[in-house]
């Protein structure tokens, strides 16, 4: 397993996924941007630069796997630990330039004659910690949609990619956006830490049976695949 990831990580994945991870986080430093939608950029490395569009499948990534001496079982869990380390590597960057993201905020809207329109769209940084765990839930739904579809054949780049980075943007913009707006729910700007830990200790386990769901049924697929 250890091999097959780094090969995922040295020859599958193209290099401007790299630069996407450390370069979409900065979106969070931009006052009043709307928070949950700089995590849909880590989906466009799904079909154009890691699992096949114009790299994978035109060099045969996939069929040059399953000709390893290795389980198709193991390849598909492979991709799967590749995928959540990006999303991770994502999620810490972004992590690690919140406090800078609330100072930027803060003397934005200080130094403004109207503070207002610095105020951020649905879940603002009090929420941060909130914002992860809907990510991240997000994430483990579009994988779901993703590795099945990708899987059924080895090469549904465009009905995956269509469906997943749709049901991604109506999930995190329902949930980071829009519920916040909803009567009685503007409680969720001012979550206390604890229940926002506690909201992303819940995330974590749902991910997780999530992913056990997308490896099962997609090494199923994947076995029934004859190249």
């Amino acid at each position: 397993m250890k091999a097959l990831i780094y090969k995922e990580l040295k020859l599958s994945m193209h290099p401007i996924c790299y630069i996407f991870i450390v370069l979409f986080p900065l979106m969070l430093l931009i006052p009043s941007y709307p928070l949950g939608i700089g995590f849909i950029y880590v989906l466009t490395c799904y079909p154009i630069l890691f699992l096949g569009a114009n790299k994978g499948q035109q060099s045969n990534d996939l069929l040059y796997s399953t000709l390893l001496p290795v389980r198709k079982k193991d390849i598909v869990m492979a991709r799967i630990i590749t995928v959540i380390l990006m999303q991770v590597a994502f999620i810490a960057i972004t992590s690690a330039l919140y406090p800078l993201a609330r100072i930027i905020n803060f003397y934005a809207a200080q130094s403004s004659e109207n503070p207002e329109k610095y105020v951020i769209p649905g879940l603002g940084l009090d929420s941060y910690v909130l914002l992860i765990a809907i990510a991240i839930i997000g994430y483990a739904i579009a994988d779901l949609i993703f590795f099945p579809i990708y899987y059924k054949k080895g090469k549904s780049i465009v009905m995956s990619t269509l469906f997943t980075i749709l049901g991604f943007v109506v999930y995190i913009v329902a949930f980071t956006i829009g519920l916040p707006y909803i009567p009685g729910l503007e409680i969720l700007n001012n979550l206390h830490i604890g229940i926002q830990l506690g909201a992303l200790g819940g995330a974590l386990l749902i991910s997780f049976i999530f992913h056990l769901v997308v490896y099962k049924v997609s090494s199923k697929r994947l076995e029934m695949v004859d190249f």
